[in-house]
């Protein structure tokens, strides 16, 4: 599995070159060797890459190839540490590698923790040659009769170094990494047929036409091949062209694992441009959403350096900044041209109406009106029943918060937020522009209408005055030791979790819906839903197999019944792989977290107004808490500036400034 071009027939790295390579341990886990393997497959010039995996890698890991092959000298060499055929010296390095391997280890890597069968034949020849390394022993070349090109087996991954398969996490876990490295590659290389199996089932396989959104179909389902906006575009700075498709904002998940980023055809983990994708989408994504994308960025090889990381899953550009501009523009354009993308309204909400902050005064024009107990009033649903108020539901969900909007429906889901804002409702109700001068303190009212100018008194939270809302996500407080603020979004995700604890109290309690619903999975999803359906199940949710790539739900649990959907098993699959588990963790353990996640959903999110009772409330909940600093995944919700740290920072002890 390497190819015997380029810089020629596969020798060994001379010294220099080799103290010049980001070098690093290339097995860490199962995904770390199907990663080069694959790797090597795509470099040979294979059409078809088949990899079958069992037991999530560590029980064996089979990786074929229809590419150009080695001979029996290159595959003695190819075992051997350092040794390569894509690079001749330091000068191939320095002027930009072209090929995505170029280390020379990965065989060597592999064969030192693991058993290593390779097969190969080059299509000259008539027969292929074998080999074996067994834990850093190597075998003699022997003839063998193969097909075309080149195929590794691996068995009894770690088992010369126990201590390091004690660290593998769970098979579903550790099978989510693999599906991710190949799904990658099959999307960075649409003309190439990859084949994933797992146990013996087929995860995916792509057709390998050469068209990108039917090898999306194939990883990443119908759903979202169906959603994608293609992205094709040229303009001065360090890349020379970003190609690909995005999602609409409308089909997103809760995890950045889908934000896939190309560099030559290399697969990357890109932090910069994946921020670069997010902010193309301006307000139109639900908070913590993040769209599927697909993005191959063309670079001159020449000015940027892939051997920075010792993994090969990051790459330094000449430029940075300059570059995630021309990704950010690209995606923007592309979803400008789509019509999809409104700069007016705010991230994951229908543009607000400024709140009223002069005391005394009447509510804005638009603006609702404040009523004797404290709330904003609201148009009477559809059926004729009363608006609601901040305080919690009785099922013991929702945020206990309202939002002050434009007069349309709101809704506690964030992603139905941004997928119901429209250009419409943002014409007939622009967002009132703030004072110009200074703001007059917000007149605070409890929930009973009582005046709260003065000092709110707490058992948790530090005695405070409200002062308002800053950039309609923090709260901003008075208190005699100096200022707090807190973040409303992270407040009611705690306010949420714990009452969402409390109703859940280690029972299972779903509420069946009315019509099951079919939901459509992902590869990687769906490979881990038999692993973790005995979790969900411990969730409340009811759920089965309608096919290969959909569950049918029945159920979904009881406590968010009213605001998150069927839908909400892809997220908690989602997040059960990312978050990198170990088979001694219990179910309720997973169950506590998943708890967390559920939280998340319904809570206010920034960018949102809040009536100055919804204000109240929400501290008065917060409060109550038995935990109130920190939301469920251990952001903080309270940050505390006393007097003597806001005096330092004004200079005040300095003399002739005192009073």
């Amino acid at each position: 599995m390497g190819r015997e071009t380029g810089a020629g027939e596969i020798h060994r790295l001379d010294e220099t070159t080799v103290r010049q390579i980001a070098a690093g341990e290339v097995v860490e886990r199962p995904a770390s060797a199907v990663k080069e393997l694959v790797e090597n497959a795509i470099d040979a010039g294979a059409s078809r890459v088949r990899v079958a995996v069992s037991g999530g890698g560590s029980e064996g890991i089979t990786v074929s190839d229809d590419g150009q092959g080695m001979t029996a000298r290159a595959l003695r060499q190819a075992v051997q540490e350092h040794t390569t055929s894509k690079l001749g010296d330091i000068g191939d390095l320095e002027a930009g590698v072209g090929t995505l391997g170029f280390r020379g280890e990965a065989l060597y890597a592999i064969g030192g923790v693991a058993r290593l069968e390779i097969r190969s034949r080059t299509p000259d020849s008539d027969r292929g040659a074998a080999i074996t390394v067994d834990s850093g022993t190597v075998g003699d070349v022997e003839p063998v009769g193969c097909p075309v090109g080149t195929t590794v087996e691996i068995s009894d991954l770690f088992g010369s170094v126990p201590a390091r398969r004690k660290y593998l996490k769970q098979d579903a876990t550790e099978f989510a990494h693999i599906n991710r490295i190949v799904s990658g590659y099959a999307l960075a290389n649409p003309a190439c047929a990859i084949r994933l199996e797992h146990d013996g089932n087929e995860t995916f396989g792509t057709p390998g036409r050469g068209d990108l959104t039917e090898t999306l179909l194939a990883v990443y389902g119908r759903e979202v091949a169906e959603s994608v906006i293609s992205v094709d575009a040229e303009s001065e700075g360090p890349l020379d062209r970003v190609e690909g498709l995005v999602s609409d904002p409308e089909t997103t998940r809760s995890s950045r694992a889908y934000l896939t980023v190309l560099v030559n055809g290399r697969l990357v983990t890109d932090s910069t441009m994946r921020e670069a994708i997010v902010e193309a989408y301006g307000r139109q994504l639900a908070p913590d959403r993040y769209p599927f994308a697909v993005l191959s960025l063309q670079v001159d090889p020449q000015t940027v350096d892939v051997n920075v990381h010792p993994r090969k899953l990051r790459v330094r550009y000449d430029r940075p900044e300059a570059a995630a501009r021309q990704v950010r523009d690209a995606v923007q354009a592309a979803l400008g041209e789509a019509g999809i993308l409104r700069s007016s309204a705010p991230r994951g909400k229908s543009a607000p109406e400024v709140v009223a902050l002069d005391p005394g005064t009447t509510a804005p024009s638009g603006a609702p009106e404040a009523q004797s107990d404290g709330t904003e009033t609201a148009e009477e649903s559809a059926d004729g029943a009363p608006p609601a108020t901040p305080q919690t539901p009785p099922d013991g969900t929702g945020g206990g918060l309202e939002a002050a909007s434009d007069g349309d429906e709101t809704t506690s889901d964030p992603a139905a937020g941004a997928s119901h804002a429209s250009a419409e409702s943002t014409e007939e109700h622009p967002p009132a522009e703030a004072p110009a001068g200074p703001v007059a303190r917000q007149t605070q009212t409890t929930l009973q209408g009582e005046d709260a100018r003065l000092a709110a008194r707490f058992d948790r939270l530090p005695d405070m005055r409200v002062l308002g809302q800053a950039h309609e996500t923090y709260i901003l407080a008075e208190t005699e030791a100096g200022l707090v603020m807190i973040d409303q979004h992270a407040a009611d995700e705690r306010v949420n979790y714990e009452r969402l604890r409390a109703s859940f109290d280690g029972a299972t309690t779903s509420q069946r819906l009315a019509e099951p619903v079919t939901v459509e999975l992902t590869a990687v999803e769906s490979a881990a839903f038999d692993a973790w359906v005995g979790a969900l199940e411990r969730l409340g949710f009811e759920a089965e197999r309608a096919d290969e790539r959909s569950v049918l739900v029945r159920s979904v649990p009881g406590v968010v019944a009213e605001t998150v959907g069927a839908t909400l098993i892809r997220d908690l699959l989602s997040d059960l792989l990312a978050d990198e588990r170990t088979a001694a963790e219990t179910v309720e353990a997973i169950a506590d977290e998943l708890l967390a996640d559920l939280a998340c959903h319904p809570s206010i999110t920034g960018n949102t107004s809040l009536t100055e009772g919804s204000v109240t409330a929400l501290l008065e909940a917060l409060d109550a808490c038995e935990e109130p600093w920190a939301c469920p995944h251990g952001r903080p919700v309270v940050i505390q500036l006393d007097s003597a740290e806001i005096e330092a920072r004004f200079e005040r002890d300095y003399p002739g400034h005192g009073g």
